[in-house]
C-alpha cells in the first residue's frame, strides 16, 4: 500500500480541503492525481511539485493563494496519489505530457494560468517548453529552486573537495533505492542540511521530512536516474512567456549558479529573486515570498487573453534581493 504523508490537521503546513479533485490522463495512459482549489472563475495558477514531494508541499501557497486564484495542484506520477509509472514511464518527455494533460483537464478552454514549478516541477516546465499547450495556455511562469542541467556537478550537499568525487558521491545519492525509514530526529536533521537554510524552523523541517519519507523508494530512484543526466538547457530558450526565478542563497541541492545561469539564458526574464539563508524547499521555507512573485505575474500577465509579449521585446529584469 502506498504511503501517504502525516501532514498536520491544523496551521499553515495543513493541505487545504480541495473545491474538487480530477484524474488527468497523460498521453500514455498514466493516471495523474490533480485537486483544484478556490473560486472557478477566478485567476488560475498551476503548481507543479519537486522530486520526492507531492501536493502536500504546496500546501502553505495554496492556502495563501486560494482565497482568490484558481489553484490547480497535483501530483507528478509516482509521487502522492498519482500512480507510479511503467518501464518507460520516467522521462522528461513523461513528465512534460503530465503537465500537458493537468492543464487541459483542469483548466477550461481559453482560459491563461501562470505555471509555477519547484525543483523537478521546474524541470517539468522546461521539458514542456516546446509544447503548444504551454505556449498558449501559460500566461506567465516561475522556475523555483531548480536547474536545467549539471545537477550532480553542481550540488554541495556532500561536501567533498575533489569536484569528481563529489559528483560521484551525489550521482549514487540521487539514484539510490535505499530506505528511508520512519521520521526521526536524526533523519529530521539530514533532511535540514540536505534541503534547507540553517535558519529553517523546526515545524518546517518536520512537514517536509513526512512528505519526503512518504515517496515510495522506487519511485524516488527511477526520477533519480532521470535527474542523473538532465540536459535542458536547450529548452530554456523556449520558455518565450514571462518567466521569474526564484532561489535560495543556502541552496545545496541546486545552488544560485543555476538560477543565474537560467535568468540569463530565459528571452523574457522579469527578475531573478534570491532568498537570503534559505535552502532548496523556499516554497515552505518562505511562502510568502514565492506567493508574492507568482501574485504579482498573475496581477501582470495572468488575466490577459492576448499572446505574451515576443522575446525581443522586453530584457531581462535586474537581478532583485528579497
Amino acid at each position: 500500500m502506498r504511503r501517504l504523508p502525516s501532514p498536520p490537521s491544523s496551521g499553515p503546513y495543513a493541505p487545504p480541503v480541495p473545491e474538487r479533485t480530477l484524474t488527468a490522463v497523460s498521453a500514455d495512459g498514466s493516471r495523474v492525481h490533480t485537486e483544484l482549489h478556490g473560486p472557478e472563475d477566478a485567476p488560475a495558477v498551476v503548481l507543479a511539485h519537486g522530486w520526492t514531494c507531492s501536493t502536500a508541499f504546496w500546501a502553505p501557497v495554496v492556502r495563501a493563494l486560494s482565497a482568490d486564484h484558481r489553484v490547480i495542484v497535483y501530483d507528478q506520477r509516482g509521487h502522492g496519489r498519482s500512480p507510479a509509472p511503467g518501464p518507460g514511464g520516467y522521462s522528461t518527455h513523461a513528465l512534460a505530457d503530465d503537465l500537458v494533460a493537468v492543464v487541459e483537464a483542469a483548466l477550461p478552454a481559453g482560459r491563461r494560468a501562470v505555471l509555477a514549478g519547484h525543483s523537478m516541477g521546474g524541470m517539468t516546465l522546461m521539458a514542456a517548453a516546446d509544447r503548444p499547450v504551454l505556449r498558449e495556455r501559460a500566461a506567465a511562469a516561475v522556475l523555483c529552486s531548480t536547474g536545467a542541467s549539471r545537477l550532480v556537478d553542481r550540488a554541495r550537499v556532500l561536501p567533498l573537495r575533489p569536484p569528481r568525487a563529489r559528483a560521484l558521491a551525489h550521482r549514487a545519492l540521487l539514484g539510490s533505492r535505499a530506505p528511508l525509514g520512519p521520521v526521526t530526529p536524526l533523519s529530521k536533521r539530514l533532511v535540514r542540511y540536505a534541503t534547507m537554510g540553517p535558519g529553517a524552523d523546526p515545524a518546517t523541517v518536520e512537514v517536509c521530512a513526512r512528505i519526503l519519507h512518504a515517496c515510495p523508494r522506487a519511485v524516488r530512484a527511477g526520477w533519480g536516474r532521470v535527474l542523473l543526466d538532465l540536459e535542458l538547457d536547450a529548452r530554456i530558450g523556449e520558455l518565450t512567456m514571462p518567466t521569474a526565478v526564484i532561489a535560495g542563497t543556502a541552496d545545496r541541492l541546486t545552488p544560485l549558479e543555476h538560477a543565474h545561469a537560467m535568468a540569463a539564458a530565459l528571452p523574457h526574464c522579469t527578475g531573478l529573486i534570491e532568498l537570503p539563508g534559505l535552502g532548496h524547499m523556499t516554497p515552505v521555507e518562505d511562502p510568502e515570498a514565492v506567493t508574492g512573485v507568482i501574485r504579482g505575474l498573475v496581477e501582470e500577465y495572468g488575466t490577459s487573453q492576448a499572446p505574451h509579449p515576443s522575446t525581443t521585446q522586453k530584457p531581462h529584469a535586474k537581478e532583485q534581493t528579497a
